[in-house]
């Protein structure tokens, strides 16, 4: 059984399976079959489009919260994965908890796939380079900046990137930023063919004037877009205008950022017919 908690969980080789998988038109591979979706963060995305893909796929999606599970309160964590794995072939969930998910797994009782965690993000890679391929043809050699926190988004993407052979540079605030950032924007940005940016208070960061203040000059403004001209804007969404980009640069011609929007859902029914393959 496979489960896909993390873009670390994935060969080169699987990555480019997900990615092909999602351009296909959709098989009817789980026909008359569940998926349960738990949230215990709500997402307009993440829902809209594992919902929809789920019904590609030909399957039943159920919309669970907390309160209607009680995982790890009213009953272990192995006792409701094998529960919902009674109905549905596969297990979506969107926690803060990462180690939620690696509990799930380790009950090996369905399929289990990340739909967000405090420390991962590999739907969100996943959609980012299908839109990266797409805009640009390719992904080896391509360069892209990442400016702002070191956060789920950015390091699920730092690992996609190095699966696909594309340079990946972080720019992030001192303290604030992946091992290896730099602080420089100006030079992240030089020659990148992406260049994105993400909320500067995400899951689990706290909020504060200092933080704000930290981050103020690493806004992707006109001026900033300028220095990477043949760049595409990138964001995973929701955005901020006037905190963590502009509007012009977000609402301009060069954002990606509805491509990627749709993408999530064609690769999240990529991700989901190459979990039902490995589970052959």
């Amino acid at each position: 059984m496979k489960h896909l908690l993390s873009i670390a969980d994935l060969t080169a080789a699987d990555l480019e399976t997900i990615l092909a998988l999602s351009e296909q038109p959709p098989e009817r591979r789980l026909q008359d079959k569940g998926v349960a979706l738990y949230f215990e963060k709500p997402s307009a995305r993440t829902r809209n489009s594992m919902e929809l893909a789920t019904a590609q796929l030909g399957a039943h999606p159920v919309y669970l919260q907390p309160a209607e599970l009680g995982i790890g309160s009213r009953e272990s964590v192995a006792d409701v994965t094998r529960t919902l794995s009674c109905y549905h072939a596969i297990i979506a969930a969107r926690v803060f908890d990462h180690a939620l998910l690696e509990q799930m797994a380790e009950a090996n009782a369905a399929p289990v796939l990340n739909m967000l965690s405090a420390t991962d993000h590999p739907l969100q890679a996943l959609a980012d380079l299908l839109t990266i391929r797409q805009l640009l043809g390719r992904l080896e050699g391509v360069k892209v900046a990442f400016v702002g926190e070191g956060n789920n988004v950015s390091r699920s993407l730092a690992q996609a990137c190095a699966l696909a052979g594309a340079q990946f540079v972080s720019c992030s605030p001192a303290g604030h930023g992946l091992d290896g950032s730099t602080t420089d924007a100006a030079a992240a940005v030089k020659d990148a063919n992406i260049v994105y940016t993400d909320v500067w208070v995400s899951m689990g960061s706290e909020d504060s004037e200092e933080r704000r203040a930290a981050f103020e000059p690493y806004r992707v403004d006109e001026a900033l877009m300028a220095l990477a001209p043949n760049a595409w804007f990138m964001h995973c969404l929701p955005a901020r205008r006037g905190e963590e980009v502009t509007a012009p640069v977000i609402d301009g011609p060069r954002s990606a950022v509805w491509r990627q929007a749709e993408n999530r859902m064609h690769t999240a029914r990529g991700a989901m017919l190459w979990m039902l393959e490995q589970a052959r």
